[in-house]
């Protein structure tokens, strides 16, 4: 079985931020995710870390007005400096908590502005991130979205994610391969996991329709965590899913699928 991440923006919700940590331990994960760390201070962040012996494997780069429903700025002409400094300050999280890899998600194409001038805007950003993030040790991924959840989400498609890392040419770019957004844009998880494997960094799941845990819909789980040790898959997968009922209540997916 694939080693799993609790997403502890996702999971255990029902309590505070600080207060998923603690439970995430009790429910036998020995590592996490979050969507952002800014509204803590990293040593707070770090303190639940390692009380609970958890490490941290992700988290995202600084993402516009989250509550406004912004989604991302790296595609964003206007904003460079914001994300520039967003990078920054991202490194600055990383190296308190440990993380070695940080996301980007790059946002929904601002109107008005035409293809060529969103692709450059995405490739000049994402290769000042990957440089930066080179020189602090750290990998950079992003991520596509499927356009049903967030309309106008910018990068949505494997093969366009692959083609943007071929342009900005970075060795510690990669694809955060999130198996939920791709069975609802483009499907074809398990040949794609098999193809571009050497460029996955890392992978998220969850299952569809719902956005639940697996065994809630149509995706084959028990196959496709066996495909994953079979393929050679050594990194984390983040569990990014809304439980069905209380978070407890839905991790029996994990001894149900050890096949």
């Amino acid at each position: 079985m694939p080693r799993f991440a609790a997403n502890l923006t996702m999971l255990f919700n029902e309590v505070p931020f600080l207060d998923r940590f603690e439970r995430a331990a009790r429910a036998g994960f020995t590592a996490v995710e979050f969507l952002f760390p800014y509204a803590w201070p990293a040593a707070e962040i770090k303190s639940r870390l390692d009380a609970n012996g958890l490490a941290l494997v992700l988290h995202n780069l600084p993402a516009g007005d989250w509550d406004a429903g912004e989604r991302g700025i790296a595609c964003h002409p206007d904003r460079t400096e914001e994300f520039r400094a967003g990078v920054d300050r991202a490194i600055e999280y990383a190296h308190a908590l440990g993380v070695p890899q940080l996301n980007c998600l790059v946002g929904k194409a601002p109107a008005g502005v035409s293809e060529e001038s969103l692709r450059a805007t995405v490739i000049a950003n994402l290769r000042h991130a990957a440089a930066r993030l080179g020189q602090a040790g750290l990998r950079l991924l992003i991520e596509p979205i499927n356009r049903y959840d967030i309309p106008g989400f910018y990068l949505h498609r494997t093969d366009q994610a692959l083609a943007i890392l071929d342009e900005v040419g970075a060795d510690n770019a990669l694809l955060q391969y999130d198996i939920y957004h791709a069975q609802r844009t483009e499907g074809e998880l398990a040949a794609t996991l098999h193809k571009h494997l050497a460029r996955i960094g890392h992978v998220q799941l969850a299952d569809n329709p719902g956005r639940h845990e697996p065994g809630t819909g149509e995706i084959n789980y028990p196959f496709l965590f066996q495909h994953l040790d079979r393929i050679g898959y050594a990194g984390w997968v983040g569990c990014e899913y809304k439980p069905a009922g209380t978070t407890e209540a839905g991790l029996g997916w994990r001894q149900q699928m050890a096949l």
